[in-house]
């Protein structure tokens, strides 16, 4: 997201910089803190809301969907002028948004898509990021037995990455160029999940599997380590620009880890909150769009920014952008990686 953003909508509706600065509250229901990128959301995030001169609080859902409610009703007793939610599940999520329109409080959908036209939906393209996995891994491995490993049935995002990928291989897979030999949620986006869902699917069919597309780089892990317990080291995809996957890219034992610059869409969202907590319309947030592409179909203000894949020929954009030294990302890498030689 520019860094803009804010200035713009100050600029665009008329309110002083005096006026986004008013102190006020900044509640984040975080759905769950085990992926390793939530807590570099979380770093921007604070870093910009408290640039604006307000105060940030948050919960932590710790992946149940009872607890999330609770945490929102007390964000919002604790005053929270503005709500940023980070949802564990699309549905279960619906009493909380409810009780924040209730009390008038403006709300963004953090990266996970809640859809009501209340909320204003802030992430990245995850169609595209779907897409880009697809693509690169396709580039390496044109043909032959794919397996899919996908996040939590809860949420959206799941299915979004699952249409991009298909929108790059599906011509194959009605041709047969392409077998999906298995395809499995992973609750949770756990890596064990994903690791036991890929020891199945590698029983299930001894072993010829050629390629794995994963939707998340936690669970690539999970997908590695069980591919390593057999010997295999194929191509696969994952996003999330987790440091663990993008040392696995230098290693050769991951394709592709698609860089959601956490950075970037937290520091957004800091700065979207805080022009909401002065009263800016959703509509009236710089660089927003009409999103509908939920299952629903409901139209949302929105803004989708664009992802950057990491491969064994683009590395250096992560080290060059200071998202990962370049010890991290080139322990062990392989020969031929050109940002690590």
């Amino acid at each position: 997201m520019r860094n803009a953003i804010l200035l713009a909508v100050i600029a665009a509706t008329g309110f002083s910089s005096a006026a986004i600065a008013e102190g006020k509250k900044i509640g984040v229901s975080w759905a769950s803190f085990q992926e390793e990128r939530w807590k570099i959301d979380e770093a921007a995030m604070v870093a910009a809301i408290e640039a604006a001169g307000d105060t940030y609080i948050s919960a932590d859902a710790q992946s149940s969907s009872a607890k999330q409610l609770t945490d929102i009703e007390a964000l919002i007793t604790q005053g929270a002028d503005v709500l940023i939610i980070n949802a564990w599940d699309k549905d279960a999520i619906g009493p909380a948004i409810e009780s924040a329109a209730n009390e008038g409080i403006p709300m963004i959908g953090y990266d996970r898509l809640i859809e009501d036209a209340r909320t204003f939906y802030l992430t990245f393209d995850n169609k595209g990021v779907g897409s880009i996995i697809a693509e690169t891994v396709v580039g390496v491995q044109g043909g032959g037995n794919y397996a899919i490993i996908k996040g939590d049935p809860g949420d959206p995002n799941a299915a979004f990455l699952l249409e991009g990928m298909m929108e790059v291989i599906g011509d194959d897979v009605a041709s047969g160029n392409i077998k999906i030999v298995g395809e499995a949620f992973s609750d949770g986006w756990k890596p064990e999940n994903a690791q036991k869902n890929m020891e199945q699917i590698l029983t299930a069919n001894d072993n010829n599997v050629d390629a794995v597309l994963s939707q998340n780089d936690g669970m690539a892990g999970g997908v590695v380590a069980a591919l390593a317990a057999q010997g295999l080291v194929i191509p696969v995809g994952g996003q999330d620009g987790d440091h663990a996957a993008i040392n696995r890219v230098a290693r050769g034992t991951q394709t592709v880890s698609v860089w959601k610059d956490a950075r970037q869409l937290g520091k957004a969202a800091g700065e979207i909150a805080a022009a909401l907590a002065s009263g800016v319309e959703m509509s009236a947030i710089e660089g927003s769009s009409i999103f509908d592409g939920g299952e629903k179909g409901i139209e949302m203000n929105a803004i989708l920014l664009k992802p950057t894949p990491i491969t064994r020929e683009t590395l250096g954009v992560a080290i060059d952008a200071g998202h990962i030294s370049k010890e991290a990302a080139c322990e062990g890498a392989m020969a031929g990686v050109a940002a690590c030689e």
